[in-house]
């Protein structure tokens, strides 16, 4: 069986969106899906399929499912353990100097960007805050904190036309952590 992570934009436990994480759990479960843990109230899903299915056919099954049992249009990107530990490895700025992963996150998007998404953003500088775009990540490093930064999701997806959630990297560590655990 396959492990898989699922980030959902826009999932909080009161207002806009209220999903229990036990609920959403329960949903992932009665699709079929094994091992379904949830982490935090921000709708991250760890969970296990032998199912033959894409992860953007998946992310659409999760989609439909949501919107039919919650009756909301919430964006559902899904990556596997290995591209979660391949993203982790990959990120571009656990090499500066003084790299403080309290300052750090991944902005999650749905579908890789085109060439000419990617140019909309590529002369933008705010420095000291960073970015880098891998594949279908946005990496951002704000060493001042995420306060005043405009590098985060709506910058992104409004610039980019791109949909995405972001998270913070203890929050990606520890659901690497579970996912190996799963």
């Amino acid at each position: 069986m396959k492990v898989f992570i699922s980030f959902l934009r826009g999932v909080n436990m009161a207002g806009h969106n209220s999903i229990k994480m036990t609920e959403l759990a329960l949903l992932y479960e009665n699709m079929g899906f094994k091992n379904v843990v949830t982490h935090i109230q921000s709708g991250n899903v760890v969970f296990k399929t032998e199912k033959a299915l894409t992860e953007s056919a998946m992310a659409l099954k999760i989609e439909v499912e949501i919107r039919r049992r919650f009756n909301y249009d919430i964006p559902v990107m899904i990556r596997t353990s290995f591209e979660l530990r391949q993203i982790i490895s990959s990120n571009p700025f656990l090499n500066e100097q003084n790299f403080d992963p309290s300052k750090m996150a991944v902005l999650f998007l749905h579908d890789k960007p085109a060439d000419s998404q990617i140019q909309k953003v590529s002369d933008v500088s705010y420095p000291p805050d960073k970015f880098a775009i891998i594949e279908r990540e946005i990496f951002i490093y704000c060493p001042n904190g995420f306060g005043k930064t405009k590098l985060y999701t709506n910058f992104f997806e409004k610039k980019m036309e791109v949909t995405g959630t972001a998270r913070n990297w203890k929050t990606i560590t520890t659901i690497l952590h579970i996912a190996e655990r799963s």
